[in-house]
């Protein structure tokens, strides 16, 4: 059987240890399997566990696959594994946790922390460089709608009178491109100038042509951008001069938080909005098995353990 192109084939390549074990390699170590604690080549396979021993003399000479990747210490198979990476990296407007518990047979908990581990993974490490040419800079707000709560919520969130009470403000940088646009996307405490301006000036190299609304904390982009204005109060297009491209992002992001996950906590929010990206980012230029590729290629040194993941939170109550 051939290299998996669909989920279909994920399913059943991978149900097999060995195809696992020559893909995740050819992957992680292109030039030959290396100790992940001293960089030695020198190990040897052994099959009765798996995994490959280091034949220099150091702790934690025994290794696997899953050694220093977002695996690390999960007791499920990687036949598990990856059919879920395929489906999280792939699924346009992402997978429950629910779901991937039915599919692969795991617990509604077991698999919600899989999904945040390989959302870890579709982080965007930023290697792009900064974002230039024509940019659209935009915020939204995203929560509950009030009306939809529950009497005793819905009094406590918007005791202030604020119709964004309860919600997460997130700022959006969009860089338009004629073969696909990418965004980069940060949540943010609110839509203060103070609180905008450190991600613009990170994320956007001097003399771009950005293009905003009206909102009064982007005037001081002139000082560094070539800045133009929309007034949504007067019109949404002028020429090149507009936010609809962010706008029509906003709607797959919320499309996505409304109709897949049962609720999303601000505090994981930033993670959500990094799967979304990542897809919206590799739509053009990736297909099904480039974009599972790719994940996978950025998970070795990123670790995410339950502790850490869930605070306060109940997982029972999260996409």
């Amino acid at each position: 059987m051939g290299m998996p192109k669909t989920l279909l084939d994920a399913v059943k390549y991978f149900a097999d240890a060995d195809n696992c074990r020559e893909y995740m390699v050819a992957r992680r170590w292109p030039n030959g399997v290396a100790c992940p604690t001293c960089g030695s080549k020198t190990v040897y396979f052994d099959t009765s566990r798996n995994g490959w021993e280091c034949k220099t003399r150091h702790p934690n000479r025994k290794f696997t696959l899953k050694t220093g990747t977002i695996f690390e210490d999960s007791p499920l198979g990687l036949d598990k594994w990856l059919p879920t990476v395929w489906m999280i990296a792939n699924c346009k407007n992402g997978v429950s946790s629910h779901e991937i518990a039915r599919s692969i047979g795991v617990t509604q908990k077991t698999a919600w922390f899989m999904l945040h581990r390989v959302r870890l993974a579709m982080q965007d490490p930023d290697t792009g460089g900064k974002l230039g040419g024509e940019v659209e800079v935009d915020e939204t707000y995203i929560g509950g709608k009030a009306r939809w709560m529950h009497k005793d919520r819905r009094a406590r969130v918007t005791k202030h009178g604020s119709k964004f009470a309860g919600k997460v403000a997130v700022l959006g940088l969009l860089e338009r491109h004629g073969d696909g646009s990418r965004v980069r996307t940060a949540v943010v405490p609110g839509n203060r100038r103070h609180q905008l301006m450190p991600h613009m000036h990170r994320h956007i190299e001097p003399g771009a042509n950005i293009y905003s609304d009206a909102l009064p904390s982007y005037k001081e982009l002139e000082q560094t951008y070539e800045h133009k204005v929309i007034d949504h109060a007067e019109a949404y297009v002028d020429g090149q001069v507009h936010t609809n491209g962010l706008e029509n992002y906003w709607s797959l992001v919320k499309r996505a938080l409304k109709g897949t996950y049962i609720a999303v906590e601000p505090f994981h929010l930033f993670r959500y909005l990094d799967e979304q990206a990542f897809r919206f980012n590799t739509r053009r230029d990736m297909n099904d098995s480039d974009r599972f590729s790719a994940v996978l290629n950025q998970i070795v040194g990123r670790r995410l353990t339950y502790a850490e993941l869930i605070g306060p939170l109940d997982p029972a109550q999260a996409g």
